[in-house]
């Protein structure tokens, strides 16, 4: 598939952290860009509109709203996500991923590009991925053309799970043994990746991608941030019960320990976007 520039690509999520990546890489290469909103007057949608992007209103429940909202477009990108680590939300993301495809289907939609989690596909126990790995599998079964990508942890989460200044030294802290490396990726280059897979321009064989920009244990992470910070830096690493009554996260990090967990070939992706980041560029542009 080679989409032209003028083509509308909808996108589902685009006022989040990964539709808005995917929608800011499609605007850089000069692409036509439909949100799929539930409220375009919300101060993101509005912020959306400025910057040129179509607005289309719908609602999950709303087939029809779906299907409308994917009329002529060349390629569509979806995500979903959980309201909650709660199992009843964590469920609910499944039902949601299954309206976006059957209305992808009702639209007769090109290309599909889905964005869910690396390891859906390896039995992995955790609710959050196996709900993903439910879409991954009704997608399949639609004959949708489609690429489905499988992004590892993000580093973004460090945003609001980073380290702590603890008399002049930054501890970082997460319930993960600091022998067990972890993969990351960027929420920019899930928009950097995805574009690519909607204008045509990258292809992945057997149509999944598992997809990472760096790997490091909890010392190397700590170290990273005590880089960029010009402090002194260490790692502790946590038991899995300060998550409490998380079932989701304690599943996580389980697997994170117990398994080899993500296993993305960053060379590969790396290939696909040569700009792809490390944890340390993610930490630059952060400042």
């Amino acid at each position: 598939m080679n989409t032209a520039p003028s083509d509308p690509i909808a996108v589902f999520g685009g006022t989040g952290q990964q539709g808005g990546a995917v929608i800011d890489a499609l605007l850089a290469r000069g692409a036509h860009v439909r949100a799929l909103v539930r409220n375009p007057e919300s101060e993101r949608s509005q912020a959306l509109a400025e910057r040129e992007v179509e607005l289309a209103r719908i609602a999950i429940d709303d087939p029809a709203s779906l299907a409308a909202g994917l009329q002529g477009v060349a390629a569509f990108f979806f995500m979903t996500t959980p309201e909650s680590p709660s199992l009843p939300h964590i469920e609910e993301e499944t039902q949601q991923g299954i309206a976006l495809v059957d209305a992808a289907v009702t639209a007769s939609t090109p290309y599909v590009v889905f964005s869910s989690v690396g390891g859906a596909e390896r039995d992995s126990g955790v609710p959050h991925f196996e709900s993903k790995r439910r879409v991954e599998e009704y997608l399949e079964k639609s004959g949708l053309p489609a690429t489905i990508l499988r992004p590892v942890a993000f580093m973004d989460n460090f945003a609001v799970m980073g380290p702590t200044v603890e008399n002049g030294e930054l501890v970082l802290r997460w319930p993960l043994p600091d022998h067990i490396p972890l993969q990351l990726i960027a929420a920019r280059d899930i928009g950097q990746l995805s574009a690519a897979f909607l204008l045509g321009t990258a292809e992945a064989p057997g149509g999944t991608l598992e997809i990472a920009g760096d790997e490091r244990t909890g010392s190397q992470l700590a170290a990273a941030f005590g880089e960029q910070a010009g402090l002194p830096a260490r790692y502790e690493a946590l038991p899995l019960e300060v998550l409490g009554d998380n079932e989701d996260g304690q599943a996580m990090f389980r697997w994170f320990a117990e398994t080899s967990a993500y296993q993305a070939d960053i060379d590969a992706v790396r290939a696909i976007e040569p700009t792809l980041w490390d944890f340390p560029a993610w930490l630059r542009a952060r400042g």
